[in-house]
C-alpha cells in the first residue's frame, strides 16, 4: 500500500510538472507573436532607428482607373472627297508630318474636266463683263432695248456661280485652280504622327474610308473614371498623380480640366480628365492603361514614415522598444553564463496593431488600434 501511494503521488508530481511546462511554453509561444528580442549587435547591424509619431498635412487622395486620350481636335483619320487610284505615297508610319504635308496623291480624270470648266467659266466671265458694261452703257442711253441688257446681266451671273462652283471643288481637293491635272493630294489637316495607313500604291481609294491616320500627342490628356460616391470630392484644378502601370511605374504630374455631366451606363462611372505637362507627354500614345491618385486636400493627421508601416497578413503593425532586461537572481550573478549575460542585454520590441491611411511625401497616416505611451520609441527603420 505505502508503495502505491509512493508511485500515485511521483505520477501526480509528473503530471503537473508537464503542465506547468506545456503552460510555459504556450505563454511563450503566444509572447513571440507580438513580441522580438534582438541583441545589441543585430540591432547594430540591421541599423534600426526609432523616432515618434508626428503630426502631418498629407494629402487625402482618390483612387482611379483610366486612359491617355488625346481631344479630337487633335487627331485626324484622313479620307478623300473623290474616288480614285492611288498613284503615290509619300510617308511612312510612324514619321512626323507638318500641316500641309501632302502624304499620298490620287488620280481621277474628274478634276481634269473640274479645271477645265473653272476655266472655261472665267474666260466667259472676262468676256460677258465687257458685254455687260457696253450693253448697260447703252440701255442707260436707250440706244439699246433693256431686254438686251438683262440677258447679257444674266449670263454674267451664270457664269460666275459656275466658276465658282468649280472653284469650291477644287479648292477642297486641294488641286490647283490653273493648269491641267488628274492628280488629287491627300494632305494632312495637322501636324503629328502618321498612324496606320490603310492604302497601297495603285489600289482603288474611296470616298469616306479612312486612308491615314495622323495623330498630335502634345496634347495628350487622360480620361479618368470615378465613381459616384467620389464625385462630390473632385473639383477642377486638383493635382492628379498617375503612374503607367506597363512602363516600369513611370510617374507623371497633371491636373483636372474637364469632368463630364452624365454617367457611362456600363461601369456607372464619370469620365474626369486632367491634362499633362506637355513635357512629359511626348513619349505616350493613346490607349495607354494607367492608375492615378487624385489629391484631394491637406489635413492634419498622425503620421509615421511609410518603412515604420509592416504588414503580416491582413494587418498593420508598427513595434514599439520596451524597456525591459532580464534579471540574474539574487546571489546567482556570478554563475551567469555568457550566453546568459547577452540575454540580459537584448532589446525588446512589441508589435502594435495600425489602420494605415493616406501617404504622401514618405509618410503614412496611422490610426492606433491600442494606446501607447506618448514618449514611446517607434521603429521608423528596419521594422
Amino acid at each position: 500500500f505505502k508503495i502505491f501511494l509512493i508511485l500515485n503521488t511521483l505520477f501526480l508530481l509528473l503530471l503537473s510538472s508537464c503542465g506547468e511546462k506545456k503552460t510555459e511554453e504556450t505563454h511563450e509561444e503566444e509572447k513571440s507573436e507580438t513580441e522580438v528580442a534582438l541583441t545589441e549587435a543585430q540591432f547594430k547591424t540591421i541599423g534600426i532607428e526609432t523616432g515618434g509619431i508626428e503630426m502631418k498635412n498629407l494629402n487625402t487622395v482618390i483612387k482611379a482607373n483610366g486612359y491617355t486620350a488625346v481631344p479630337p481636335q487633335n487627331m485626324a483619320n484622313i479620307s478623300t472627297l473623290i474616288g480614285g487610284v492611288v498613284k503615290d505615297i509619300y510617308v511612312l508610319e510612324g514619321t512626323y508630318v507638318a500641316k500641309g504635308k501632302t502624304l499620298a496623291t490620287i488620280q481621277n480624270l474628274e478634276v481634269t474636266e473640274m479645271q477645265e470648266d473653272y476655266n472655261s467659266a472665267i474666260a466667259n466671265i472676262e468676256y460677258l463683263q465687257l458685254e455687260y458694261n457696253r450693253q448697260k452703257t447703252l440701255s442707260d442711253e436707250n440706244v439699246n432695248p433693256r431686254k438686251t441688257f438683262q440677258e447679257v446681266k444674266s449670263k454674267l451671273a451664270v457664269e460666275r456661280a459656275r466658276a465658282q462652283a468649280a472653284k469650291n471643288k477644287l479648292q477642297a481637293l486641294n488641286v490647283s485652280l490653273n493648269g491641267t491635272t488628274s492628280l488629287i493630294p491627300i494632305v494632312s489637316p495637322i501636324s503629328g504622327y502618321v498612324g496606320k495607313i490603310s492604302i497601297t500604291k495603285g489600289a482603288f481609294a474611296e470616298t469616306g474610308v479612312t486612308l491615314f491616320e495622323v495623330v498630335d500627342n502634345s496634347q495628350m490628356h487622360l480620361d479618368l473614371n470615378v465613381f459616384e460616391k467620389d464625385l462630390g470630392k473632385i473639383s477642377v484644378g486638383q493635382e492628379v498623380d498617375f503612374v503607367l502601370t506597363n512602363q516600369s511605374n513611370k510617374s507623371i504630374r497633371g491636373k483636372i480640366f474637364g469632368i463630364n455631366k452624365s454617367f457611362s451606363n456600363e461601369s456607372k462611372t464619370v469620365a474626369v480628365h486632367a491634362k499633362i505637362n506637355p513635357s512629359d507627354a511626348k513619349n505616350l500614345i493613346s490607349g495607354m492603361y494607367i492608375a492615378a491618385n487624385i489629391n484631394i486636400n491637406n489635413q492634419l493627421a498622425q503620421a509615421l514614415p511609410k518603412d515604420a508601416v509592416v504588414k503580416n497578413g491582413e494587418k498593420y503593425y508598427i513595434y514599439i522598444q520596451e524597456d525591459h532586461q532580464k534579471e540574474a537572481p539574487k546571489g546567482k550573478e556570478k554563475e551567469y553564463t555568457k550566453e546568459q549575460k547577452e540575454e540580459q542585454n537584448e532589446i525588446h520590441f512589441k508589435a502594435i496593431e495600425v489602420v494605415p491611411g493616406t501617404t504622401d511625401l514618405g509618410y503614412t497616416e496611422v490610426k492606433l488600434v491600442e494606446e501607447i505611451p506618448a514618449d514611446a520609441k517607434i521603429v521608423i527603420k528596419g521594422a
